[in-house]
């Protein structure tokens, strides 16, 4: 450590540290528009200039290291002439058109032209005007506010990994733009308008809704994927206004991703349910919810204790309260098949114990020497988790990807194999590392053919000190599921790496605590699951939409007896077959607890108003388990709820990839595999218009 003087105080610091961060840690000012912590130095706004003793003149503090005994000044004549020098000089071209502005009230260059600003400028001459270019569904652009801090460029080089935005032209000239209109098109876009210090990059949908001064800001976590990002709400008389990132170093950093920014505007959609509704001699009469609940207690007994006949499907985004009542109620009743792995073909693997967690850090990520990618798209999967891989692989680790498809990648992936069936491509690899190790090839792969890419792949995780083996959606949602698992499983050994099967959905890793001993017992495809039911009750899930095996799912809706559909959302199938609908108040309107894939418990509180009629899904259940005289069920809040289910929680198993059988499919093309793309993974994203907008909604893809 040495010590530098600023404005007079003593101040501890790294050496080579730049002199910036060194003053925000000791909390001092000093004015900025270019410089950010996560974004390389760039220095071209000038506005953080300050004074150094020794140096002929002022200086950038973003780009000057530390030295020992350095003494530096931020408001001394000399530096505050300079920094209002660039200021004067920023205002120039800017509209100030404060007013109308969607930045006004939370915009850093207003509150640094307050401090650094004349009141009357000394420019007459006309202002540069630039036209604004559509860049796609989610982001207005009014460019002729534009700084030219190059934050969004270098947020889109450097984080994004997409070059989508850039600088052309010169001087007064010098424009940022894109080449192509409509082609911002990064899962991560909207950080750029968390990172534009002005209004010259805001939100699409927020735009005109509201100014920062009116809304509350709530903090919750994001519902959509198994990173839990943590996030802050900002509503207005209780309406969701916009969603922005809240910082947390260990889970999402500084950002989100587009569908976790965007998603809240399906909380307003035309499809919400507005109050409970039962079918009536083929028409949808109204009810209140004391008799809504009456009628769905007579359907429960009406089929008690006939476990056979009963399926309930619960959303993998519940959170573990309600996932917790959903075991308590159903199995008193004798309803013992609870299905909410509805993306899910084969569960021959359930036998080696159920846990998708990531088994390290978030961070540790970023210190990987190799990785594997098999069946997985993570960029859209998981696109924060996609981000720390792209760090390591910037770091110099060595990454490959198995895959049925040429994905477009943002991370340098080499090889990047493509195989019609990720059995043969993950035998090939198996087959290869048997070989390299001078271990006896399984005869089950013994005829399969391996490449030089294959080989390749195998040394890079041979010679990495940490390695991973990811298995995303793709691979789960095949058929061989169990076989491609048992198949990473055997190449992590031989390459003494490990095995990542990673859940993609908010409270996966806490459903398998709550609900996982439940599927030992049941059949081993969905479709079989699915089959010959009399009683469907989905809570929280469109089957239609949200089972990888649609055909399944629309059979079981149209075949059984009874439907009882607990959901924020109608749909024109529920219309056509659910026999009770009864509305569930959804993200930032209900409170409850998620488990990320780092195994941390979140909770969250209720933020916003429930729309219409609408009720949390655990006090429903809670009604619903009085009405049906389970003891239990005198909860006053969802607390009360986690209290319980925390002192009954059972740890996740650790999966004994011995208890798996290599086999050889009898099909080893992947005719039944299946992909939903980012946008259509839940009812909330699939009802959002702006990300409906945008090329991503187009790659909800099914081939069974």
């Amino acid at each position: 450590m040495i010590k530098i003087e600023i404005n007079g105080q003593i101040v501890n610091a790294r050496e080579g540290d730049m002199l910036i961060d060194v003053a925000d840690g000791a909390k001092i000012s000093i004015p900025r528009f270019c410089y950010h912590k996560k974004l390389s130095i760039a220095a071209n706004c000038r506005m953080c200039l300050v004074e150094v003793e020794g140096a002929p003149k002022a200086v950038p503090a973003c780009a000057t290291p530390v030295t020992d005994g350095m003494k530096v000044n931020t408001k001394s004549p000399k530096a505050v002439a300079a920094q209002k020098a660039v200021m004067e000089f920023l205002l120039i071209n800017h509209p100030l058109d404060c007013p109308i502005c969607d930045q006004g009230g939370e915009c850093e260059l207003q509150d640094v032209a307050m401090d650094y600003g004349d009141d009357v400028s000394r420019y007459s001459e006309g202002k540069r005007i630039v036209g604004d270019r559509n860049v796609g569904s989610l982001i207005q652009t009014d460019m002729t506010r534009c700084i030219h801090c190059t934050r969004c460029v270098r947020f889109g080089q450097e984080i994004a990994g997409l070059k989508e935005l850039g600088a052309t032209g010169r001087s007064e000239w010098m424009e940022i733009g894109t080449y192509i209109e409509k082609s911002i098109s990064s899962e991560l876009s909207g950080n750029m308008i968390d990172l534009c210090p002005v209004g010259a990059l805001t939100s699409k949908p927020y735009r005109y809704k509201a100014r920062s001064w009116e809304m509350k800001s709530s903090a919750s976590i994001a519902p959509h994927d198994s990173i839990g990002s943590n996030i802050y709400v900002h509503t207005r008389n209780g309406e969701v206004m916009r969603v922005v990132p809240k910082e947390n170093e260990a889970v999402n950093e500084t950002w989100i991703s587009d569908r976790d920014r965007f998603s809240y505007e399906a909380l307003a959609h035309q499809d919400r349910l507005p109050q409970p509704m039962v079918k009536e001699q083929g028409e949808w009469q109204a009810l209140e919810w004391e008799g809504a609940l009456e009628k769905a207690e007579q359907i429960l007994s009406k089929y008690k204790n006939q476990s056979a006949e009963v399926v309930v499907m619960v959303s993998p985004n519940a959170t573990l309260e309600e996932l917790y009542l959903t075991r308590k109620l159903f199995t008193h009743l004798g309803m013992t098949q609870i299905e909410y792995r509805l993306n899910q073909q084969d569960f021959r693997a359930d036998k080696a114990g159920l846990n998708q967690g990531l088994g390290r850090t978030f961070a540790s990520i970023e210190q990987l020497d190799a990785a594997l990618l098999v069946g997985c798209y993570l960029r859209k999967e998981l696109p924060l988790l996609n981000n720390r891989l792209r760090k390591a692989q910037l770091a110099g680790a060595k990454i490959s990807s198995l895959a049925t498809d040429a994905l477009d990648q943002n991370i340098l992936v080499k090889p990047d194999m493509v195989n019609q069936s990720l059995f043969n491509g993950l035998a090939g690899l198996v087959k290869v590392a048997c070989e390299l190790k001078g271990q006896a090839v399984p005869s089950e792969i013994a005829d399969v053919a391996v490449t030089a890419d294959a080989k390749q792949t195998v040394e890079q995780l041979i010679a990495a000190k940490d390695g991973l083996v990811i298995l995303g959606q793709m691979a789960q949602s095949d058929k061989d599921y169990a076989i491609l698992l048992k198949l990473a499983s055997l190449l992590a050994q031989l390459t003494e790496t490990k095995v990542a099967d990673l859940a993609m959905f908010a409270n996966t890793q806490g459903a398998h605590q709550i609900l996982g001993d439940l599927q030992m017992a049941q059949a081993y495809s969905l479709a079989q699951r699915l089959a010959n039911k009399k009683l469907v009750i989905t809570l929280g899930v469109e089957p239609e939409a949200d089972a990888i095996d649609a055909n399944a799912a629309l059979a079981l809706l149209k075949n059984a007896e009874d439907w009882i559909h607990i959901n924020a959302f109608s749909s024109q199938v529920a219309n056509e077959h659910a026999s009770l609908q009864l509305p569930m108040a959804i993200f930032a309107e209900n409170c409850g607890s998620y488990i990320n894939l780092q195994g941390d418990l979140q909770s969250f509180k209720i933020v916003a108003n429930a729309s219409g009629e609408a009720k949390p899904l655990w006090k429903i259940l809670r009604v619903l388990g009085n009405l049906c005289h389970v003891d239990g069920f005198d909860y006053v809040s969802s607390q009360e709820v986690l209290d319980e289910l925390t002192s009954q929680l059972r740890p996740l198993a650790i999966v004994d990839y011995n208890q798996l059988t290599l086999v050889k499919p009898e099909n080893t093309m992947n005719l039944t595999q299946a992909y939903m793309g980012c946008y259509a993974i839940d009812s909330l994203v699939r009802r959002a218009p702006a990300l409906q907008a945008t090329p991503d909604a187009q790659a909800a893809v099914r081939t069974i």
